[in-house]
């Protein structure tokens, strides 16, 4: 089960639905896409896409803009660059995550017209914020976009918790927050926030009718 769901009233305090944006708004980067890249760093695709996801908090947070954080990581990994290259890692990183899930976007689109409030919850750095608001008009649907390098926290500290549901103005237990990563959903759920981990669209559907939620994903319309 990946639905945290107390008993059977708790449909009637859910009051505010908060999202994840990678692997949950957008699909994963493909196996090709990945190799590609790790073809430029030298690396075998399966130990690249760890050793990348774990290098991104300090951008994520903020502390490393994009020509640094490049910078670093083709350093770390033994590999020279020139401004020319960083640009080309800087874009092929925006496109591998913009891959939209459109039935998620459906979703929020239907939750936010019946009246829940919504909350885009991510690790983001700036450079992805940026595109993602020039690209996808859909973002309009979100009541709070709450992204941690805008504010100097990232998942799973605490603090970006606290804020969301601050700017939400909603109390933990009238949230239900959704991401792909368990690591993520603990704290949430520390705090009294339901939580579902975030699988396929098919799962999200079931777990939501676990919780008796009124209005369910479908992969089309």
């Amino acid at each position: 089960m990946t639905v945290s769901a107390g008993d059977s009233k708790v449909t009637t305090q859910i009051r505010a639905v908060i999202l994840d944006y990678g692997e949950v708004l957008c699909h994963l980067p493909s196996p090709q896409a990945i190799e590609d890249f790790a073809r430029m760093f030298k690396m075998d695709a399966k130990s690249f896409f760890p050793t990348y996801l774990q290098s991104r908090g300090a951008y994520d947070k903020g502390d490393l803009l994009a020509e640094e954080y490049w910078r670093k990581f083709a350093a770390d990994a033994g590999v020279p660059v020139d401004l020319q290259t960083i640009e080309q890692f800087r874009q092929i990183d925006l496109k591998i995550w913009s891959t939209v899930n459109q039935a998620m976007v459906r979703w929020l689109q239907g939750i936010h017209a019946a009246g829940y409030k919504t909350a885009i919850l991510s690790n983001m750095p700036l450079d992805m914020i940026a595109h993602i608001e020039k690209q996808f008009s859909w973002l309009v649907d979100f009541d709070q976009r709450v992204f941690s390098a805008g504010v100097r926290s990232v998942k799973p500290e605490p603090e970006i918790y606290r804020h969301t549901l601050e700017v939400l103005r909603v109390q933990p237990q009238e949230a239900l927050f959704i991401d792909d990563r368990e690591i993520n959903l603990e704290p949430a759920r520390a705090m009294g926030m339901r939580t579902i981990r975030f699988q396929s669209v098919e799962q999200l559907s079931r777990d939501l009718q676990v919780l008796g939620f009124p209005i369910l994903p479908r992969e089309t319309d």
